[in-house]
């Protein structure tokens, strides 16, 4: 196996494992709560993964094709936004739930909520990751092939982890009147107390 062949398998598994990070876990555990099956579900991880690529790689653009240079206390500032969504992300959940607890519409929601959030999740650390591409690549292509194929080992994790997170959810299963909503209520209290902590830590410690 070639050098070239070796960072594109570095840059699948660190992508695959990096989808699998407590704070985007969350986040799509409570996202998948209203799907029904993994291929749904499995969808979200996709979206999830095309929206974090996005991101990721136009910063990547930014700053490896026009040298820009951004401050590592810039992307503090955008892991705090990341926290903010969600917090945003387990109060929308929470109030769903109440919403169908009191005869509300039970919907579920389109795929583009996955791709808004894994757009947000590609602001945090972003800059990291492409600061280190760019110490160890000798050449902007490389760099930038290398962020898309971490892109793809990221969707790759994604949707693994989407699918799986969706099992106790299904509504065919006997098991899902007993786990669904108690399921759902924890992932979204979770989901905003990480939000919580990162904002504090970003912005208040």
């Amino acid at each position: 196996m070639d050098l070239g062949n070796m960072s594109l398998l570095a840059a699948t598994t660190i992508g695959f494992a990096h989808a699998f990070e407590a704070d985007h876990l969350i986040a799509v555990s409570s996202i998948v709560t209203k799907r029904n099956n993994f291929a749904q579900a499995a969808r979200d991880g996709v979206y999830w993964g095309l929206g974090h690529t996005s991101t990721i790689f136009l910063i990547g653009i930014i700053m490896i094709l026009g040298r820009v240079f951004i401050a590592e206390e810039t992307f503090q500032y955008l892991e705090a936004v990341v926290g903010f969504m969600l917090i945003g992300l387990g109060a929308w959940r929470l109030t769903k739930l109440a919403s169908h607890q009191h005869g509300g519409s039970s919907h579920t929601h389109s795929h583009s909520v996955s791709y808004g959030v894994g757009l947000i999740h590609g602001l945090a650390g972003s800059g990291i990751l492409v600061l280190a591409i760019m110490s160890t690549m000798d050449t902007a292509a490389s760099g930038l092939v290398f962020l898309l194929v971490f892109g793809i080992g990221s969707t790759i994790g994604m949707l693994v982890a989407s699918g799986l997170f969706s099992i106790p959810f299904w509504k065919d299963k006997s098991w899902s009147k007993y786990f669904t909503r108690p399921l759902a209520i924890l992932s979204g209290l979770l989901c905003i107390g990480l939000g919580v902590f990162i904002v504090y830590e970003n912005l208040i410690q």
